[in-house]
């Protein structure tokens, strides 16, 4: 008797385990986790969605994962999809969730740490299929679905070949109503802030575009239970998009409220709480001629937090949330109101940056760069005429200062003309121009190496010939253009390049350089900045060396020639450019600005150097410092002393 009462006992207690968990609330969505057991082949997603509300099954075997069933109120998809080309890496097992919320037909499956979207999110329809309820039990097998839960709740342990759940329909707006009403209340006792709550449905409303349709304007409907009395949103439907529309004249609206599918992905901007999806059925609409305008009305947003109107392309990213700009156009009315023009039909939505990054003084710093570039182009032009001039001279040095004027007159002038070529011929024309000024940069320090080794080659290898002039073209001008084509195949890594301002976020500077990606961003670290990390510590190094090997010459003891010998072999080695580490701190602004003044006049402030040094030559009248040197004092005072 004593054990039957304690198993009858131990059913009682699961019996009101679950009467408490289940009887209380019925859950209306899914929340489905578990650890998927798979071989190390090539990995498979499989999805076959039907509209209805029989149920859905999650299987698993050792090469793919599968989601089946009818439950969607419009959504339907059948497709393969291979999971490496979502960078998935196949290991032994992945954890995965699926997640399926009723009231927005919307469907998302969390695996690998990606977030797909099976099915996008819809208006509030006609018939929802919810309570979904565990089915029965599937075999053990060596490769499945191990460890399944639901909302937290562990099944089982074992590995299972699939779960399948069943549904029940029910009337989509009376249990929208329902749990709109709960929400509220919920929130209320929990918090003031009702925006805050993620809303359980979308708004939908439909604008029917008849003969004599000249425009309408389109408000977000007040969601019941909310103290709110004014619209968050407003879409005015131009006269475009009737022109535009050849299937059909209905036009739907359909307005999201703090739906989380939206916000993943993010971590340095946040997605407002509004998102709007404008559609007509079965037609793809793009390039309008006169956009599609959607006022957002929103919280407070700081001047210095910039605001961007984006949309996510589903034909483009069907299953990854991707926010694009796009086709949109932004215009701030305010620290609270924001206004896009967009000229095609997606979902949208404003993208707030968290931390403040505009740059200060861009108006200055581009006034200072523009007259720089222009007069250090002039000055690189004059100093190639008179270095080639000079060229008759058996002067070793000289075609590495001419392939240096070169290279840097092609950055100032490429430079000076990036923000109207970027205006004038748009992504287009960015994408040649970025990649051409890219190379010019890179052959610039590339040929401020060469200096430094060749001054280098003077000091420690007097009595070597320096190679012929040939091989410092070859590593001058070719050299830089392999990381440019290899960058330029990869893609997505030069284009249009939006430089804001502090002083009026909403107007940026617009420029032909590499791309605001992760990708454009690593090849600026592994190009740019590993090639003047080591070109500026080269050059101070090579700058003290000169300095202990000609400190003691009588020639470095009148000041003028110390001054001059020092400055000029700073401009030939581009040390100025290590003043881009010390833009920190306090005097940040102050480094900033001298980092620019230096950089952009560094073809005048190489031309003065050498027209300064043939004065100087002049002067002397023969004497050692006017010896037969074209680029400086350098060449003969770096020769070793004569002997008494």
């Amino acid at each position: 008797m004593e054990p039957r009462l304690t198993a009858d006992l131990r059913g009682l207690l699961v019996f009101l385990i679950f009467l408490s968990t289940g009887s209380s609330e019925n859950d209306t969505d899914l929340s489905f986790c578990g650890t998927w057991r798979h071989g190390g082949g090539p990995l498979s997603l499989n999805v076959n969605l039907s509209t209805g509300c029989s149920g859905i099954s999650i299987s698993a075997d050792h090469s793919s994962l599968s989601v089946n069933g009818l439950i969607t109120a419009q959504c339907r998809r059948s497709q393969v999809i291979p999971l490496q080309q979502l960078g998935l890496d196949a290991l032994q097992e992945t954890a995965f969730c699926l997640y399926w919320e009723p009231l927005l037909d919307q469907l998302k499956l969390q695996v690998g740490g990606r977030n797909l979207s099976l099915c996008w999110p819809a208006s509030l329809q006609g018939s929802c299929c919810t309570h979904l309820s565990h089915g029965a039990n599937t075999p053990e097998a060596a490769y499945g679905i191990a460890n399944g839960r639901v909302k937290g709740d562990t099944i089982t342990d074992k590995i299972m070949t699939a779960y399948m759940f069943t549904g029940q329909p029910i009337d989509c707006k009376a249990l929208c109503d329902e749990e709109s009403q709960g929400s509220t209340q919920v929130n209320m006792t929990m918090s003031s802030d009702v925006s805050n709550m993620e809303h359980p449905c979308a708004r939908r409303s439909e604008v029917d575009m008849k003969e004599d349709f000249r425009g309408y304007n389109v408000t977000a409907p007040v969601t019941k239970g909310t103290t709110s009395t004014t619209s968050t949103t407003t879409v005015h439907l131009p006269l475009a998009l009737k022109r535009a529309a050849k299937k059909t004249n209905r036009v739907v609206c359909t307005f999201f409220k703090n739906n989380s599918l939206f916000q993943e992905g993010h971590t340095e901007v946040r997605i407002l709480d509004d998102v709007v999806g404008i559609s007509v059925e079965n037609e793809v609409i793009a390039d309008l001629s006169e956009p599609i305008r959607i006022e957002f009305h929103h919280a407070v947003i700081p001047k210095l937090h910039l605001r961007t109107c984006v949309s996510w392309d589903t034909r483009k990213d069907p299953l990854l949330v991707n926010w694009l700009k796009d086709g949109c156009k932004t215009r701030q009315k305010g620290a609270t109101h924001t206004e896009c023009l967009c000229n095609h039909l997606t979902y949208f939505t404003v993208l707030v940056q968290l931390e403040p990054r505009p740059v200060r003084h861009l108006l200055a710093l581009t006034a200072i760069t523009s007259l720089g570039c222009a007069v250090s182009v002039i000055s690189c032009v004059a100093l190639i005429v008179f270095l080639c001039r000079k060229r008759r001279s058996k002067e070793q040095s000289v075609p590495i200062h001419l392939g240096l004027a070169v290279a840097l007159g092609l950055l100032n002038l490429l430079f000076f003309f990036t923000a109207v070529l970027a205006n004038a011929g748009g992504e287009s024309v960015c994408v040649w121009v970025g990649a051409g000024l890219h190379y010019t940069l890179l052959s610039s320090f590339t040929w401020m190496g060469v200096e430094v080794f060749h001054t280098f080659w003077l000091v420690h290898m007097v009595f070597s010939p320096s190679p012929k002039p040939y091989v410092w073209n070859l590593v001058g001008f070719a050299l830089p253009a392999v990381p440019v084509v290899v960058l330029a195949a990869v893609g997505d890594v030069y284009g249009l390049r939006e430089v804001v301002p502090s002083d009026d976020v909403s107007n940026p500077y617009r420029m032909c350089w590499m791309k605001n990606t992760h990708k454009a961003l690593l090849a600026h670290y592994f190009t740019n900045m590993t090639v003047l990390v080591v070109l500026v510590v080269s050059g101070i190094v090579m700058l003290f060396l000169v300095y202990r090997e000609i400190r003691t010459r009588d020639e470095w003891r009148q000041n003028r020639v110390a001054f001059l010998s020092i400055w000029g072999l700073s401009c030939l080695f581009g040390t100025s450019w290590g003043l881009t580490f010390l833009d920190f701190g306090p005097l940040s602004d102050a480094v900033l600005f001298l980092s620019c003044i230096l950089n952009s006049f560094q073809g005048f402030l190489l031309m003065l150097r050498f027209y300064m040094l043939d004065w100087m030559r002049q002067q002397a009248g023969g004497s050692a410092l006017g010896s037969s040197s074209t680029g400086s004092t350098r060449q003969h005072m770096l020769q070793p002393p004569e002997k008494s």
